[in-house]
């Protein structure tokens, strides 16, 4: 299948819920949030889910959630930070936002959006990578800057989604052009860049195209191919008129040339208490002959994520 209709996603709701009894009393590091969800295979139906969380002054770290998603059920519910945000003067020293899994000839990685505050007038990221350890907990000493704003990104980068590919790895990210434009909100698009290793990065610009007032502030691409090798992607976006964050699509299916179709292939999102809002973040991936998306609703994921999933 490869033609989606609305009526075919399956709506799973909020399935990893912070407000819930069973989620206890909340670390530090992780008292409200659950954004940028990331599910990395362990084995069979299970995938360890990690995301954002926040600490009081809004500082992101890394926790974690094990799901079996053959019945989108809770496997195991960490409740230590898997990863902390740096010291102060360090590349991620004001906060960790999950992007994607990066396997590379020296292991599986996670890439992320480092923040950085100090001394600034506006947020500066750089996209960060941490290594996983075998067990797939992030391995504190061995992160560094995968790519950094500068070139044709000069101001600050976001979340990044990699695939590999027979020639290696295509990465897309956000980038930022102005933080203001005529209507007031900021032009940050999805650019792209290839790699033969994952380690070096030769940046193309701009992939998928905007239009101010109706989709200028990209955010957290993520992709996927269908059976026809046609690439999908879907993304946050605001518009430039006020409205918060909704839900993306775009797809390719040449080797460059990326087109926006807002009312295509989309769940029916906006249909809870927790998602009226705002939709955002998502992360799409297939198993077991189903494509699963995760994503945040209200107040950037401050209630935890939702799923939605559709056969094919």
């Amino acid at each position: 299948m490869t033609a989606f209709d609305a009526s075919d996603w399956r709506e799973h709701g909020l399935i990893y819920d912070l407000n819930a009894p069973a989620r206890g009393v909340r670390h530090s590091k992780l008292l409200t949030h659950a954004s940028n969800p990331t599910a990395v295979h362990i084995q069979g139906d299970r995938y360890r889910v990690f995301y954002s969380g926040r600490d009081s002054e809004n500082r992101s770290s890394i926790g974690a959630v094990d799901f079996d998603f053959s019945t989108f059920e809770i496997v195991a519910d960490h409740k230590e930070p898997f990863a902390v945000f740096g010291p102060v003067g360090s590349f991620d020293h004001a906060g960790i936002g999950l992007g994607c899994e990066l396997v590379r000839a020296d292991g599986r990685h996670l890439c992320y959006m480092a923040w950085q505050t100090e001394g600034l007038q506006h947020w500066r990221g750089d996209i960060g990578v941490i290594r996983l350890s075998d067990e797939l907990f992030p391995l504190e000493n061995e992160r560094g800057i995968l790519l950094n704003a500068e070139g044709v990104d000069p101001i600050s980068l976001s979340y990044p989604c990699i695939r590999q590919n027979e020639r290696g790895y295509d990465m897309w990210y956000g980038s930022t052009e102005t933080w203001q434009t005529a209507n007031g909100e900021m032009l940050h698009t999805i650019n792209h860049a290839f790699s033969t290793d994952g380690i070096h990065w030769t940046r193309t610009g701009c992939a998928v195209p905007y239009t101010l007032g109706e989709a200028q502030a990209f955010s957290r691409p993520t992709v996927w191919q269908d059976s026809r090798s046609v690439l999908h992607m879907w993304y946050s976006y605001r518009d430039g008129t006020g409205t918060p964050y909704r839900i993306g699509h775009a797809q390719r299916s040449d080797s460059r040339t990326w087109a926006r179709d807002h009312d295509q292939m989309m769940p029916p999102l906006y249909c809870s208490q927790w998602d009226t809002q705002m939709a955002c973040y998502p992360f799409v991936f297939e198993h077991n002959k189903r494509l699963i998306m995760l994503y945040n609703g209200d107040d950037f994921g401050k209630f935890g994520f939702g799923a939605f999933s559709i056969e094919l």
